[in-house]
């Protein structure tokens, strides 16, 4: 049951590196990975379908073995004995289990995977907006070249602007982003806890989802396999007799059938051997013998430390944030690059054009050693 549940992970990961090593060569694949999660979503949906329908197990569950049943309760009578009891009947799946079990095994992972997804980029965000700040203090390439101060943007001014569209959307991500870590946390419990119970056998279900559909798995038996075979032919020899028309319109639709299910049946074993090629692959690349003969990581080396300022150089003002020539707020931050001090660029250009120097520490530079600063740390 644990390799049936972990098996989906692993090929969603063996596809998405070979989509990737094949998009290297063919430019039209990003486009598939760019919607990995509809396209991973459309293959196990055509996958558990057919497999629900022939098998009554999921794809995963098929590989191992498994089998899906539902489960009632009946009483038993028994003509020898006065006595009455209940006993579990077990017997195959009803058309409503089967399409709530793709609902279970595809939809609902397809929707964890976009929550899971809107969290992350919520989180980098914030992230980004604690270390550089919410407001742009850069400048346009017009204020640099015509020497004009910098028109800096409102936050209000700009959430004004905003759509009622945008800004639904954006509560709604900020609703998952407080939301969605209680929902993963109470969902990875519930299922460790009902494996936890399912190992020393206090219930009979291994999941919360398997419980509401009133279905167990139990392993199949060598008659269930001859009869699923069985039950396979049956299905597609009664589909093909299904075909109206013209004869030569049933040979078409019969022909068309039975390469589908050629694709099928050559699609499973496909995805069965990207898993074996993908678990070797990782085995290989994170051997033991890589981990010991891998160049140990050095911390990086500290920062040189700040030039000192020069007798007769302009001293530094006490708010860090003004320029040190004109003592006002910096417009265009600009650095100079032989000693690190930020000034504002029309200050600091003329007077390096002037003396030749740094204005703090007097070291010698040039124009070209001026750099901008988009933002002003």
């Amino acid at each position: 049951m644990a390799a049936a549940q972990q098996l989906p992970a692993s090929l969603r990961a063996a596809l998405t590196y070979s989509l990737g090593v094949f998009a290297l060569r063919r430019s039209f694949l990003h486009k598939i990975l760019d919607y990995e999660d509809e396209f991973y979503a459309a293959l196990m949906l055509i996958l558990e379908g057919h497999s629900l329908r022939t098998t009554d197990a999921s794809f995963a569950e098929s590989l191992y073995g498994l089998r899906r049943k539902s489960v009632g309760l009946r009483l038993r009578k028994d003509s020898a004995m006065k006595g009455s009891g209940e006993e579990v009947q077990h017997s195959g799946l009803e058309k409503r289990q089967r399409i709530l079990s793709v609902v279970f095994l595809v939809v609902l992972p397809y929707f964890k995977s976009k929550l899971h997804a809107i969290y992350n980029k919520e989180r980098e965000a914030r992230l980004r907006e604690s270390l550089w700040g919410t407001e742009d203090q850069g400048f346009d390439e017009a204020d640099f070249f015509t020497g004009e101060e910098p028109v800096v943007s409102r936050g209000d001014s700009g959430n004004q602007d905003l759509s009622v569209r945008v800004q639904l959307a954006t509560k709604i991500r900020k609703f998952i982003a407080v939301c969605y870590p209680w929902i993963h946390a109470s969902s990875e419990g519930l299922s460790f806890s009902y494996q936890l119970l399912y190992l020393l056998d206090a219930t009979k279900f291994y999941s919360l989802g398997l419980q509401a559909l009133g279905i167990q798995v139990c392993r199949a038996t060598g008659q269930e396999l001859m009869d699923t075979s069985s039950r396979i032919s049956k299905i597609r020899n009664n589909e093909r007799e299904r075909l109206r028309g013209p004869p030569w319109l049933k040979t078409v639709q019969g022909a068309l059938l039975s390469c589908s299910y050629a694709v099928l049946d050559h699609a499973q074993t496909g995805l069965i051997a990207a898993v074996f090629i993908f678990k070797m692959m990782e085995w290989w690349y994170q051997s033991a013998e890589e981990r010991l003969t891998a160049p140990t990581v050095y911390p990086p080396p500290p920062p040189p430390p700040a030039p000192k300022v020069a007798k007769e150089g302009i001293p530094l003002p006490p708010d860090s944030s003004l320029c040190a020539l004109c003592l006002q707020k910096r417009a265009n931050p600009s650095v100079v690059t032989v000693s690190g001090f930020v000034f504002c660029y029309a200050c600091v250009f003329k007077y390096v054009t002037k003396y030749k120097r740094c204005p703090v520490t007097l070291i010698p530079a040039s124009v070209d050693q001026i750099r901008r600063l988009f933002h002003d740390t």
